[in-house]
């Protein structure tokens, strides 16, 4: 009776067992197909994003380069003023700079010379195409180039560029067939780019148009073009809407079917209770592994900046060899209590964080930066040191063309010591010359722009 009582009861905790493990197979079949669907997903709509911004970054620079082009053949004309009206050296200088238009428009919008006779006399007025220079006339500091669009007079794909010449008495406007535009834009279409996803046997991929409902993209090209199928009970089916379209994922339910569930079963207990224990001591171990780095980030870190805090400076520096070859350079802001006191703390925020992100693009290559104070950094360069005037020159750039939502520049005076420029006796003495170099470069500039810090509160 009693090894009835264990045999029984041993067959009843196997059978739940089974049972339990039967069920969480199915759930965990089911959450694996709900999460590579979404895997999917993101990678679709990832290479639709990525598709879409270089598609946008490639007009962007062609654009780029024929207001360029346009610039240059004003410049010519201006230098020759005798091929203003010479239609045979305007197109020689087409031919040049490899255009296929020019045309000069004087500043009532109308053409009246240009490579191409059969165009004078169009003018801003005459087509929706031409009109969208229109904005031209009322200010002589624009440059525009027009998107693909068809011309006025023959309805080709055109893009035009147009500018001022130097002396504001007409314009210059160049025509260009963007073949390679086309070209590309027709490689990275839609269908083109889903149709080379790599996928499983028994999935598939859709990206349908939502307000057509036509789909343009499948890992099925037969599929493209047609209207979006009716949903198959023996698929699984995940969608999501991004933008003008619904990505969807299908998923063969026999994908999920298994051959021999009793041994799976079996393994599937073991590899449970093992990984239930794994699971735990990892995740322990990560647990105070990120525990760790997250106390070392924020006692490192400055909050308002991300850039390295003092306690870093101070722990760095202590490290540094004057044998060695390096570079200190200490910076502040110009002007920054004035915007504080004009325009508030978040404009003093503003200044302070936009001279960071400019120190990031010039030297995080390069070395460490750190905010020791308010408006004070400091940067180690340990790299590249042979740059240092080129390093320089791209933080100067940076700081001039930055403008800002409460202020429209900024101003950062910097200090430049080498280790290596003589023999120091300590880092302290080599701060202390960044610093006086620092504050004589801050009294040049209050010197030369006027703003004298004393004077705004006499």
């Amino acid at each position: 009776m009693r090894k009835r009582k264990i045999l029984i009861l041993s067959i009843t905790i196997v059978a739940i067992a089974l049972i339990l493990e039967t069920c969480i197979l199915r759930y965990v079949n089911e959450k694996n197909a709900q999460t590579t669907s979404n895997v999917l997903l993101d990678r679709v709509i990832a290479v639709i994003d990525k598709n879409e911004s270089n598609e946008k970054q490639f007009v962007k620079s062609l654009k780029d380069d024929y207001i360029v082009r346009a610039k240059a053949i004003s410049y010519i004309v201006d230098a020759k003023p005798e091929v203003e009206y010479d239609i045979d050296e305007l197109q020689k200088i087409a031919s040049l700079m490899s255009v296929d238009e020019i045309h000069l428009i004087d500043d009532t919008g109308t053409i009246y010379s240009g490579s191409i006779p059969k165009y004078f006399g169009y003018s801003f007025d005459s087509g929706e195409q031409m009109a969208f220079f229109k904005q031209m006339l009322n200010n002589y500091d624009l440059t525009l180039c027009q998107d693909v669009t068809p011309n006025t007079a023959e309805a080709k794909e055109m893009m035009y560029a147009i500018t001022w010449n130097e002396s504001k008495t007409h314009m210059v406007q160049v025509g260009i067939t963007p073949k390679r535009l086309l070209k590309e834009l027709k490689q990275n279409q839609i269908s083109n780019v889903v149709a080379d996803m790599p996928v499983y046997k028994g999935m598939e991929i859709y990206v349908v148009n939502s307000k057509t409902k036509v789909i343009e993209g499948a890992t099925d090209k037969n599929k493209i073009g047609k209207k979006i199928l009716t949903t198959n009970k023996q698929y699984n089916y995940v969608t999501r809407k991004h933008g003008n379209y619904n990505v969807s994922v299908c998923m063969s339910e026999s994908m999920n079917s298994q051959s021999n569930i009793v041994a799976i079963l079996i393994v599937g207990i073991y590899l449970t209770l093992a990984s239930c224990l794994l699971v735990l001591m990892l995740s322990q171990v990560l647990k105070e592994k990120y525990e760790k780095e997250k106390y070392i980030y924020t006692s490192n870190t400055d909050e308002l900046t991300k850039c390295l805090n003092r306690h870093a400076y101070e722990a760095d520096i202590q490290k540094l060899d004057l044998n060695s070859e390096w570079v200190y350079i200490s910076l502040d802001l110009n002007g920054l209590k004035q915007t504080n006191d004009k325009m508030g703390h978040s404009a003093g925020d503003e200044l302070i964080c936009a001279a960071s992100s400019c120190m990031k693009f010039a030297f995080a290559s390069y070395g460490k930066i750190y905010r020791i104070g308010g408006d004070e950094f400091v940067v180690l360069l340990t790299q590249s040191i042979s740059d240092l005037q080129h390093i320089l020159k791209v933080f100067d750039s940076t700081i001039s063309n930055w403008h800002g939502k409460y202020s429209n520049s900024i101003s950062v005076s910097y200090g430049v010591v080498k280790s290596s420029e003589q023999e120091f006796d300590s880092v302290q003495e080599i701060s202390k010359l960044a610093d006086e170099r620092m504050y004589q470069n801050k009294m040049d500039y209050y010197t030369t722009s006027g703003n004298d810090r004393r004077r705004q509160y006499l």
